[in-house]
């Protein structure tokens, strides 16, 4: 199921939480979730999505917003591993891209750790080993997440997008249960689900409009 805004928003695929309790969009009712997909190997998520999301953390999270951290892997499959999301939330020990950053902009304690703590729950996605084989209705759905005006598109463009998308998919080792649910095309990305469970928003980069969102879902 591919969500889309508007409608009442799919679980979460979490393989583990390594930090507060497990919990979920069908678990959070009566709350605003607000949830920060990351990889541990991504520079700007350390440098601006997830202090973005400590912020509103601390802002609304008496006013009965939930925010949660899931950690995912669309490439550097030998990084962004689980093992280093619980290195991460136990010590705050970066690696890779991210600990390069953060050294070079004057950002990491004791020349590796983030200089802050994340005080939200931590998840990994779900993550399923690819078999190579791409069904045409997983090749639509991706296709129609992107791009809503696909089949008004002259039939030489749709093969072309069609044949990149199935190169894609198949060069890909692994898949993401949220990253791919929700179709999100990089890191940092949010999703906004309202107190009645439905999908508001999905972003990727930083926005700077999910504060103002969230005001405004508070005050529905």
């Amino acid at each position: 199921m591919i969500a889309q805004i508007g409608q009442k928003a799919p679980n979460l695929g979490v393989s583990k939480w390594v930090q507060g309790m497990p919990t979920n969009f069908d678990q959070e009712k009566d709350h605003i979730v607000l949830v920060e997909v990351f990889q541990v190997n991504c520079p700007g998520c350390f440098l601006y999505g997830i202090p973005e999301a400590i912020n509103i953390y601390q802002k609304y999270h008496s006013e009965g917003v939930t925010v949660l951290g899931i950690a995912t892997a669309f490439e550097d499959f030998d990084k962004n591993t689980v093992e280093n999301l619980e290195l991460l939330a136990k010590t705050g020990e970066t690696i890779g891209e991210t600990k390069k950053a953060l050294s070079q902009y004057g950002r990491a304690v004791d020349g590796s750790k983030i200089p802050y703590k994340i005080p939200f729950p931590l998840g990994m996605d779900l993550l399923t080993k690819e078999t190579g084989v791409v069904s045409n209705e997983k090749v639509t759905d991706f296709i129609k997440s992107q791009l809503p005006d696909f089949d008004s598109q002259p039939e030489d463009y749709k093969s072309q997008i069609i044949q990149r998308v199935k190169d894609y998919f198949k060069s890909k080792e692994y898949s993401a249960y949220t990253f791919d649910t929700f179709s999100l095309r990089g890191t940092p990305s949010t999703i906004l689900v309202d107190r009645k469970g439905i999908l508001r928003d999905v972003s990727f980069g930083q926005t700077g409009h999910i504060e103002q969102m969230i005001q405004e879902l508070l005050n529905e």
